[in-house]
């Protein structure tokens, strides 16, 4: 089945995008913003994820967060949000009947937010809450002190949950300053998709998004060359599990090789046919969870292989892992391994666009950071397209003559010889 969409811009500025699904009983409704972490001071850290949790606390029309929650689960549907780096996404999932519903509340939350002062005390222990619970979770803690690593101080190596004393701080004109930055119609896109008409879909943007007044939207500052010199960071802890996070610095969103790199990512660590599933694990039997991933920004990317050992592999695994990324800079990958990791790359793109849901969030995340919206189809063949030689070109732009960044937490942590695993 052939997907298509349409897109549509508001007089103020404000874009939308129907993903029209006929055969679906649902509709699921997306606004993003285009703002995160990465568009803080550092005395308003984590301030774009603790207003994601103040919009669901009340609006003009739904006064309390009940009222809010009671309007979409009352019809069958969830609601939730997300923040990033880069983005803020607040989504909606409905019987298609309900798409009025289903943008109403959107608007509602987002336009005319309360902004209690009582709530904003409320929730900041929330918000504190999940902080001191990512870490004391070993797996996400790695990952904020490599993220700290590579960009040190700067918004992009902030986490984007900020930290506690920040958040302690943070007072009701701060929120409302930042979304009168942030929140305007050239930053926002509402992608609907599901059992609906572009027709209907551009009427209700109109009714809810139009009155709003046109006003250019802010940039994010550059990400600051200048970057650590310092490439490992550690935290000792009394816990069964090493866990093991290595980085290298990768492609900004919009570079030439983002769909080789996407093959290159899927051949190195996803899936139990990757390499390093079978080589760390299978093979060596030196971790329960070895993977990567690749984040992708405007102007910077990062590649992460994760992995949880028992303290006395942490060692052989690094190596391991090293080795298995100088082998993708050094020989070419089989044509035979090549056709493999393309039908999963495709078959894996395919299946997570099965929904209506997965559908909304792919055409409003492209419109918002592209500018445009590339078809399933187009995508499917440039994956097709990539070549032993485009991933040996991947590899060695990443990985040839740069130094890793590696965070470690767990038992062996404090050791003096941690800097050797960094060592080629």
């Amino acid at each position: 089945m052939t997907i298509t969409w349409e897109i549509s811009e508001l007089a103020n500025g404000v874009r939308v995008v129907t993903t029209p699904l006929p055969t679906s009983q649902a509709v699921s409704a997306n606004l993003f913003v285009g703002t995160g972490s990465r568009a803080e001071e550092r005395r308003l850290q984590g301030l774009a994820h603790f207003l994601e949790h103040m919009v669901f606390k009340g609006s003009e029309r739904r006064p309390s967060a009940m009222a809010i929650a009671e309007a979409i689960e009352g019809a069958g549907g969830v609601l939730n949000a997300y923040t990033t780096k880069e983005i803020t996404c607040f989504w909606n999932h409905l019987p298609f009947e309900k798409l009025e519903l289903a943008v109403d509340v959107l608007a509602d939350m987002l336009l005319h937010p309360l902004l209690d002062t009582v709530e904003i005390d409320r929730e900041r222990s929330v918000v504190q809450q999940e902080i001191r619970r990512n870490r004391d979770q070993p797996g996400i803690w790695v990952s904020e002190l490599l993220n700290q690593a590579i960009f040190g101080d700067q918004p992009m190596g902030w986490s984007t949950a900020g930290n506690e004393e920040a958040v302690a701080a943070m007072q009701r004109q701060d929120f409302v300053d930042y979304l009168d930055i942030w929140y305007v119609p050239a930053n926002l896109v509402v992608s609907v998709a599901g059992n609906v008409s572009p027709t209907e879909v551009e009427a209700l943007a109109r009714r809810y998004f139009d009155d709003r007044p046109a006003k250019a939207s802010p940039s994010f500052a550059p990400v600051n060359s200048d970057l650590p010199d310092q490439h490992l960071t550690a935290e000792a802890r009394q816990i069964a599990q090493t866990n093991l996070s290595i980085g290298y610095l990768a492609f900004p969103r919009k570079d030439p090789d983002r769909y080789p790199l996407m093959v290159f990512n899927n051949l190195l660590g996803r899936g139990m046919s990757s390499r390093l599933f079978k080589e760390v694990r299978e093979r060596r039997g030196l971790a329960y969870s070895v993977g990567s991933s690749v984040s992708r920004f405007m102007d910077t990317g990062v590649l992460v292989i994760s992995a949880g050992v028992a303290p006395e592999n942490l060692k052989e695994a690094a190596a391991v892992i090293r080795q298995e990324l100088q082998k993708l800079v050094e020989e070419a990958v089989s044509e035979e391994e090549m056709a493999k990791v393309r039908d999963y790359s495709v078959g894996n793109l395919r299946l997570g666009l099965e929904t209506s849901m997965a559908l909304g969030q792919r055409a409003g995340e492209l419109l918002l950071t592209m500018g445009e919206i590339e078809t399933i189809e187009s995508v499917v063949e440039k994956l097709r397209a990539v070549t032993a030689d485009d991933i040996l070109r991947v590899a060695r732009r990443i990985i040839q003559g740069a130094k890793p960044t590696l965070a470690v937490v767990g038992p062996g942590a404090d050791g003096g010889d941690l800097a050797s695993l960094l060592d080629n």
